[in-house]
């Protein structure tokens, strides 16, 4: 419908409305269109292409309903083109099953039309920001390739540098092994190497939770039992002492093991022998056990829940693994590897950080350390709408950690807001209340609706109802 042959070459952001609707089209270009952002209007799916690849717009708004093709396989077609396009589809009477497809094609965003007079500006508007976000971050190529990492240990933080010259020194001997450190800090990586390089690589490495296991059958998980020995049995089984022969067993959670299961693992520890539950044969063991937890024994010695003998025969040697957040040198690495194996297992393209996504990840401090930034990037590369990671990918970083709580301030605020409204106030306490923190939300997100939302706890939908609410009021 229009259209030039060059892109502006002023800062102008261009934005291409597809529509069969030239009503609609008259109208968005009214609402749109400013000294900063150049609206162009087509009216069919072939032409808004053609215009497309003449004039690299930075937002595509475009129906479903299209002729010669559709909305979305004009989607289809220009992500194929320009993997970052940013497009947002809408529709009058879109069904459900456009939307989910919509958005696992790679939109941007879907908005049903009869939204559109509330907040056209505001949904485009976000989608500009995200886009001009988009060109300028500055990606990071990997570090390492997937084949260069060893054992899934990633890092070279000085911390973590210490546990591998560890690790490469007990890992030969048959000695117990004590690993500690928070939950995901990755005991059983460090467990799994120390198997690796030990001379018993070639037989088994098993792995049990103690504190996943009930207490009733942790013992026969172990060492086994004998048919008939207790209600249910109604065969022999081989515990896993029997099971990984030669090999090495790893107790995680070992501060959660009974103290009757104790004492026979301080029996094998000593006399290198068990029994099955139910018999009396004695079995031999060579096994070496590794054993890992995230909570101070000493003290559960002192609470008469951990034997101090079973502790000292454990704690021959003790690595200790650094939290994350002592190892932020360590963040873009695991990261980076993280996105490497989502590539290869899921089969898709390689998503690289910003490097406005790296400081987002190493401001923050982890308490669910690798576990957590696993998870998280696994959350982000779902959502992602582009090849680049970006901020907005990572809500975490919105948390501000080193904040810290006054809970008395907290009550004492709470206590003056009631107050008032019980004196009688006209203003409604919570609406008010919703107010003024979508006004400081937003702010604080830079005008970044998605993350303001989650950090008031509502759907985007209903912020961009009280932004409405807001500006109606003044």
């Amino acid at each position: 419908m229009e259209a030039s042959n060059l892109r502006d070459t002023s800062d102008r952001q261009i934005l291409l409305v597809v529509d069969p609707d030239t009503d609609f089209l008259a109208w968005s270009k009214h609402q749109l269109e400013t000294p900063e952002t150049q609206v162009l209007l087509e009216t069919d799916s072939e032409s808004a292409y053609k215009t497309f690849c003449l004039r690299k717009p930075d937002l595509i708004f475009s129906e479903v309903h299209l002729q010669p093709f559709s909305g979305l396989e004009l989607l289809i077609r220009l992500r194929k083109l320009t993997p970052d396009a940013t497009v947002i589809l809408t529709s009058a009477f879109a069904a459900n099953q456009n939307v989910i497809e919509a958005m696992k094609l790679g939109a941007f965003d879907f908005v049903r039309k009869e939204q559109l007079p509330f907040n056209f500006k505001i949904v485009v508007d976000a989608a500009l920001k995200a886009t001009a976000e988009l060109r300028a971050a500055s990606a990071f190529p990997p570090q390492l390739t997937l084949e260069q990492y060893q054992d899934n240990m990633v890092g070279k933080s000085d911390a973590l540098q210490q546990v591998f010259k560890m690790i490469g020194k007990v890992a030969a001997s048959d000695v117990p092994v004590m690993i500690t450190g928070e939950s995901g800090s990755g005991k059983e990586l460090v467990a799994r190497a120390l198997h690796h390089y030990s001379y018993r690589n070639h037989r088994s490495f098993l792995a049990i939770n103690c504190a996943a296991v009930p207490e009733n059958l942790l013992e026969s998980e172990l060492f086994g039992h004998e048919r008939g020995a207790f209600t249910g049995a109604t065969s022999q089984r081989i515990g896993r002492f029997e099971q990984c022969e030669g090999g090495t067993l790893f107790l995680d959670g070992i501060g959660e093991m009974p103290l009757a299961v104790q004492g026979k693992l301080l029996r094998v520890l000593q006399e290198k022998e068990f029994s099955r539950v139910g018999s009396n044969q004695v079995l031999k063991a060579d096994v070496r056990i590794l054993a890992a937890t995230n909570q101070n024994l000493k003290e559960a010695i002192l609470r008469k829940t951990f034997r101090e003998d079973l502790f000292y025969r454990l704690n021959v040697i003790c690595i200790q693994l650094p939290p994350l957040r002592a190892r932020t040198e360590d963040i873009r690495l695991l990261a980076e590897y993280f996105l490497q194996k989502i590539a290869q297992q899921k089969h898709r393209p390689l998503l690289k950080l910003s490097e406005e996504a790296v400081k987002v990840l190493e401001a923050y401090s982890w308490p669910g350390n690798v576990r957590e930034l696993q998870n998280t990037i696994q959350r982000a590369s779902l959502l992602a709408t582009a090849n680049v990671l970006l901020p907005k990918d990572i809500p975490l970083g919105l948390v501000k950690e080193d904040v810290e709580v006054d809970e008395n301030a907290i009550q004492r605020a709470v206590e003056t807001l009631f107050a008032l409204a019980i004196k009688g106030s006209e203003v409604p306490l919570l609406p008010w209340l919703q107010k003024e923190l979508v006004k400081r939300a937003i702010k604080y997100t830079a005008e970044d609706q998605i993350q303001a939302a989650k950090l008031v706890g509502i759907t985007p939908l209903a912020l961009r109802k009280q932004l409405e609410r807001n500006t109606g009021n003044g």
